[in-house]
């Protein structure tokens, strides 16, 4: 229906997640209203993050330079390591402005179900960073689901051993939230989870 050029475009806007046929048609006809330099300056901000992004070798972020900026930065709280699932959560947390320790980023959570096993989402390389930094506290930061659960506790059972404090984020209602359209598992979290009122 549409010419090979366009139907290319339309094709490879759908390989991103969350689109599809007419957001990618939408996409592609918005790519065609574009300026030319605008278009260039697009084209080539795709190749440069393919060729220009890597993995920090410390903690798995993304970066441009040999080291991230978050290893790179001197200021930051050397006693305190957060762990998380992929590199997304640390730009969420970063865009909080209150996390002042540094990251460890894994290759996703463990999911038997989907064959993915602790060795698949590089665990062995937090052990080593564990062991060889003076960590006093280790806080786990995965979303509230089975597979956010199971990791957390295999990360506690191997790290277990070592003189440190394990913790993990809070789960529960979020603000604002209608109590009937709470799922069973985060009503459940949120009330082993209670706190006192203050």
């Amino acid at each position: 229906m549409y010419p090979s050029s366009l139907e290319q475009l339309i094709n490879s806007f759908k390989y991103l997640p969350g689109i599809g046929e007419k957001t990618a048609e939408r996409l592609a006809f918005a790519v065609m209203d574009m300026e030319e330099e605008r278009v260039e300056q697009f084209a080539t901000s795709l190749s440069k993050v393919k060729e220009n992004i890597h993995r920090c070798p410390i903690c798995n972020g993304l970066t441009d330079l040999e080291y991230c900026s978050i290893c790179n930065d001197k200021t930051r709280d050397n006693s305190i390591l957060c762990v998380v699932e992929d590199p997304k959560s640390v730009f969420l947390f970063e865009k909080l402005g209150l996390f002042k320790g540094k990251y460890h980023i894994l290759k996703g959570l463990i999911s038997p179900l989907e064959g993915i096993n602790p060795e698949d989402i590089e665990l062995e390389k937090l052990v080593d960073r564990v062991k060889k930094e003076s960590y006093q506290e280790i806080i786990l930061a995965f979303k509230p689901s089975i597979e956010g659960e199971t990791t957390s506790l295999y990360i506690k059972r191997i790290l277990g051993d070592m003189n440190l404090s394990i913790t993990k984020i809070a789960s529960g209602i979020p603000i604002g939230a209608d109590m009937e359209y709470i799922d069973a598992m985060t009503l459940e979290r949120a009330l082993i989870d209670r706190k006192n009122v203050e």
